[in-house]
């Protein structure tokens, strides 16, 4: 079994949920990779202004930083990150192969509604649509382990584990 897996998905896709369960499941540590965005980038999300590449150069260096110190422990490790173009999945996967990827997948629809039950939360539900114009779902290359969200975080958290294992 791999013994760090991002979980990647667009904003509202249970990244959060489903990677704490998972970490708890796996008695792995737990990074919530949206805490490592610099202050700027948390402003213009919050004032509906999408990152661009160079916005998202730091805050993806700093979760990649992460999952090497975990390498060099030799810590299991769950983390969040939207890694919404290969590019980025390249920076904090790239050619680790202990690193499995997560993406959870879902409709636009769906969630849609799922963000707009959230509350507190620095994302709002006007950056989905450029979520969904970033997203580059992985390539088979990636071998991420896919999942439909549909199903309830604990359903989720199930099959992952039951595919890490395969």
């Amino acid at each position: 079994m791999k013994t760090i897996v991002v979980v990647m998905g667009v904003s509202g896709s249970g990244k959060t949920t489903v990677a704490a369960m998972l970490a708890g499941t796996l008695g792995a540590n737990f990074l919530e990779g949206d805490d490592l965005h610099p202050r700027a980038n948390v402003e213009k999300m919050r004032n509906g202004t999408p990152l661009g590449d160079a916005d998202r150069l730091p805050w993806l260096r700093a979760i990649a930083a992460e999952i090497d110190r975990w390498r060099q422990c030799g810590e299991a490790g769950v983390v969040t990150c939207s890694a919404l173009k290969r590019a980025y999945r390249d920076i904090i996967v790239g050619d680790r192969p202990e690193v499995a990827l997560v993406y959870l997948r879902g409709g636009r629809d769906l969630i849609q509604h799922r963000m707009a039950q959230r509350h507190e939360h620095f994302m709002p539900v006007g950056l989905l649509d450029s979520q969904f114009a970033t997203l580059q779902e992985p390539d088979a290359d990636e071998h991420p382990i896919v999942v439909e969200i549909k199903g309830g975080p604990a359903e989720i958290v199930a099959d992952i584990v039951r595919r890490l294992k395969s």
